[in-house]
């Protein structure tokens, strides 16, 4: 079954914030989902422990880099997806897992910083690619950006990255106030109260999409099968 990570060197990428929303979407489809937890701050692991975590979503705690491959063969063949969220530092743990990927989501924000972070997963890739003699499918992620106004750091990140034909989401993450909460209160963007909390239709919405175009990037087309 499919393996997705996300990877960015950097802390900050809005990695742990894509990465459950992803899970979440694919779980509210009836797919059966594994994330595995391996970056330090175990923010997926803390959601886990708050209420309205769906019942197919599995959420596994990963710590030690040795542990790291077993886990994600375990998910594998349990699960119909397994994500990863991996530590924003490049070690063994994340090249390992960006060889066992069938799609790596490098999340970043729209600054020089973060698109430096991204550059370093790129040789990673470019690395494992040469070690397992085969081709990693990969695309960059913008996080965290405004539903509003794109900043000139913004345009610049897109257009480095087109110039330089880098596999680009066409769905960005915009930041909400919806994404914060989940990790505050737990459950899902469709199970939030649109009286609390602004804008929760079109942060649906947009991981929605953002989960589309995922299935979109590892060619599945056929509907989820429903978890009973």
């Amino acid at each position: 079954m499919p393996v997705i990570a996300f990877a960015n060197p950097k802390g900050g990428s809005g990695k742990t914030t894509a990465a459950l929303l992803l899970a979440t979407e694919l779980a509210a489809k009836g797919a059966a989902v594994t994330v595995i937890d391996a970056d330090p701050e175990q923010w997926i692991v803390r959601w886990a422990g708050l209420p309205g975590k769906p019942d197919n979503l599995d959420v596994v705690s990963i710590r030690e880099e040795d542990a790291l491959v077993d886990a994600i063969e375990a998910a594998a063949s349990a699960s119909q997806f397994v994500i990863v969220d991996l530590e924003g530092t490049a070690n063994m743990m994340v090249t390992d897992s960006i060889g066992m990927a069938d799609l790596v989501v490098i999340p970043l924000q729209g600054s020089a910083m973060d698109a430096v972070g991204g550059g370093k997963v790129l040789k990673l890739i470019r690395n494992q690619e040469r070690t397992t003699k085969r081709t990693i499918n990969y695309a960059m992620l913008l996080t965290r950006t405004s539903a509003a106004v794109t900043s000139r750091a913004l345009r610049d990140v897109v257009e480095q990255l087109r110039s330089s034909k880098v596999p680009l989401f066409a769905t960005p993450i915009v930041e909400r106030a919806a994404y914060r909460d989940l990790f505050s209160y737990g459950g899902t963007v469709g199970g939030l109260d649109p009286a609390s909390v602004s804008n929760v239709d079109k942060a649906l919405q947009n991981a929605q999409e953002f989960a589309g175009e995922v299935l979109t990037r590892l060619n599945i087309t056929k509907p989820m099968r429903k978890v009973a």
